[in-house]
């Protein structure tokens, strides 16, 4: 179903326990899922539904009810201390969520007509509230427990109770969405998941904020004037130890002494406290590059505005990705829609994303040897890098805009109500005190 061809508008509640839209990505639980509800909101209310976004309240005087854009509004859920609390760390305050969302919702002048869950917990919240007001819920996850779990071992903080959540609303949902093949084959090897009642549906960017620009004009524009012809290589988006920057700067070290290759990292993302004091991924980063000789070759330059994002990505000859496991990975498609060849670990979306030697090239994670050897082939080609990026700019256009990517939900959203009996009988529900 096309957004414009919606018979009638709809009332929708977009669910993000611990992903604000308002947000900026790029600190240590603020990256992807921030930039899709953000965005899916957006196509969505500028196609005529009403959208509420509820998440979780982090900051002492946030206002509860924020009209956030024309027919969007974020309500910040008193749940929990207002203040950060890590992810791994919300799990005792989903009831105290689920119950103000449930009020505020039987307030409403209408019902909602669906809710849109993002993430496990907030898939809890969605079936407090089709068990209490019959409202059909579907269900991103952008994680999930087991896969996290695989590629983590003992340093996965969440508690084991996450898994059997997970199976339980795979089965209540009235339908999951997947952001790409590798999450539909997880979802349905590792729980069981029922093939008939997943829908995929990727990530996305938007043409009015990423487009290409002229490398050396972007670097001019970033004050990296100095060694305009090194070849650069950027990393962003979130600093946390499964993102494996650690991967690009061995591979960086490995370019400069094995390949010979006068080369820099940009780092843009992370934590910066007060006073100019590192958090502590970068710290544990920093210490890395100088110990293998290269601190002077990386620049660390934190979070920076999304206004800003379409220069990062242009002042670089390639961009590079290297998790341990990636659900999605919005930052791949957004460095393609600025023309950049993109190097990425050979996990999750990224392997739907980047086509090997098309629009980059996939490699093994936490392999920084073959890393170095899929760099140097770019330095030495350029005619081939860019002819990469050229590919990489057409296929973000041609599958991952928002526009389509709300398109594709929307049509989920049509399928499960046209399904939706009024009168049938809620599953049982998740009992929120046990969790």
């Amino acid at each position: 179903m096309k957004l414009d061809d919606a018979p009638h508008m709809k009332r929708i509640a977009l669910i993000s326990d611990h992903a604000s839209p308002l947000a900026s990505p790029g600190s240590i639980d603020c990256g992807g899922q921030n930039v899709y509800v953000a965005h899916l909101a957006r196509e969505l209310a500028m196609s005529g539904h009403l959208v509420d976004v509820f998440t979780r309240r982090d900051a002492i005087g946030q206002k509860q009810l924020v009209h956030w854009r024309d027919k969007v509004r974020v309500v910040n859920v008193p749940a929990g201390p207002a203040h950060h609390v890590p992810k791994e760390q919300l799990l005792p305050h989903v009831q105290a969520f689920a119950r103000f969302t449930t009020r505020f919702a039987r307030h409403q002048p209408a019902p909602y007509d669906i809710v849109h869950a993002n993430f496990f917990m907030s898939g809890m919240v969605a079936q407090h509230l089709k068990q209490m007001l019959g409202i059909p819920f579907v269900i991103t996850f952008h994680a999930l427990g087991q896969v996290r779990r695989l590629a983590q071992g003992a340093d996965d903080a969440f508690p084991p109770a996450r898994m059997r959540i997970e199976s339980l609303l795979m089965q209540q949902a009235d339908r999951i969405i997947a952001e790409c093949a590798q999450d539909r084959l997880d979802m349905e090897q590792l729980y069981g998941a029922s093939p008939a009642r997943i829908a995929v549906a990727p990530c996305g960017f938007d043409p009015a904020e990423l487009w290409p620009h002229d490398r050396l004009e972007a670097r001019s524009a970033l004050g990296l004037e100095s060694g305009a012809d090194r070849f650069t290589v950027l990393q962003l988006g979130r600093m946390v130890p499964r993102k494996g920057v650690d991967t690009v700067i061995q591979a960086l070290a490995l370019l400069r002494s094995r390949h010979e290759i006068e080369a820099e990292l940009l780092v843009v993302g992370g934590d910066m406290h007060p006073g100019g004091r590192d958090g502590p991924e970068i710290a544990r980063l920093r210490a890395l590059a100088a110990r293998l000789g290269v601190l002077g070759h990386v620049r660390f330059v934190g979070q920076k505005p999304r206004a800003e994002l379409r220069t990062w990505y242009s002042a670089a000859d390639v961009f590079v990705t290297t998790p341990w496991y990636e659900p999605f990975g919005i930052t791949p498609v957004e460095a393609m829609a600025c023309a950049r060849p993109v190097i990425g670990a050979e996990v999750g979306g990224i392997k739907s994303t980047v086509v090997d030697g098309g629009t980059g090239f996939l490699v093994p994670s936490r392999d920084p040897q073959a890393l170095a050897e899929r760099l140097a082939t770019l330095q030495r080609n350029p005619g081939l890098a860019r002819s990469m990026g050229e590919a990489g700019l057409r296929r973000a256009y041609r599958h991952y805009t928002w526009r389509s990517v709300a398109e594709q939900v929307a049509a989920v959203y049509a399928a499960v109500l046209a399904e939706s009996q009024p009168d049938a009988p809620a599953r049982a529900a998740i009992d929120l005190t046990q969790t």
